[in-house]
């Protein structure tokens, strides 16, 4: 009785004016909304391996600190 259809009048029309081959949600463009999820995704993942290369190296650089050395630090010379 209250499925997709009105049936008061007759005609068999879907009701709030949408064609019965519309999905609905979607707003036409999927491929661009999945693209963009992807693209986020890709950059959190990046980024994720950045911070735990920087941790790891500061992890190091305390580590050599609290073990009581001085030369703990790289000295980068240019050549």
């Amino acid at each position: 009785m209250h499925g997709e259809y009105d049936d008061r009048g007759g005609s068999g029309t879907p009701r709030k004016g949408r064609r019965p081959d519309e999905g609905g949600d979607e707003d036409g463009q999927p491929g661009l909304i999945n693209l963009a999820a992807l693209v986020f995704v890709i950059l959190l993942v990046i980024g994720g391996v950045w911070l735990a290369k920087v941790l790891q190296r500061h992890a190091r650089l305390e580590d050599c600190l609290m073990s009581g050395r001085t030369n703990c630090a790289p000295i980068e010379t240019s050549r």
